[in-house]
């Protein structure tokens, strides 16, 4: 075999060069871009997050459930908390609890923990989603504007029962 040529690469075509520049600077467009949506795009969920123990979380859901339950649904409470409150969901294996009723155009500070696994939150077909851990309660704003039922579906594989975890969110 022959040893290649001391200079093997030919210098670069003067279109090869334009194409190159302007593969370069549409990198450096896009990853600007991503800079400016994630700062001004308002697609972000608007969250703040606090730590908590599973124990303290789900005493405090228990407290809200006692104190706003309005009816039940296949042995599970609805609640019906006012306009600008604080609203409580439980995310466990398989259940997300309890049932959220809601006022169309009211706010609300919807609080989202886990007592056991990681899991996904998934508001459907809105698509509002958030990852669920225990030990952190996750706080979203929140304002529904178009009244229905609404499915909460775990996003994110929680062991066996996942395919059986679903939760509704009333907004009427």
């Amino acid at each position: 075999m022959l040893a290649p040529e001391q200079i093997w690469w030919k210098p670069l075509h003067r279109h090869e060069k334009t194409w190159l520049i302007v593969a370069f600077v549409w990198c450096l467009v896009l990853t600007a871009m991503m800079l400016i949506w994630f700062a001004k795009g308002n697609q972000n969920v608007p969250t703040v997050t606090y730590t908590t123990t599973p124990e303290q979380y789900k005493a405090t859901v228990d407290a809200f459930v006692e104190k706003y339950k309005v009816d039940e649904i296949n042995g599970v409470p609805v609640v019906a908390a006012p306009p600008g409150s604080d609203i409580y969901l439980l995310g466990r294996q398989w259940q997300w609890y309890p049932i959220l009723k809601l006022e169309e155009g009211a706010t609300y500070n919807l609080h989202v923990s886990s007592l056991d696994v990681q899991h996904g939150f998934s508001l459907q077909p809105v698509n509002l989603n958030l990852q669920v851990l225990p030990g952190y309660d996750y706080v979203a704003t929140i304002t529904p504007t178009t009244s229905g039922e609404f499915g909460i579906v775990c996003n994110e594989y929680c062991l066996i029962g996942h395919h059986t975890m679903l939760g509704t969110m009333l907004v009427e």
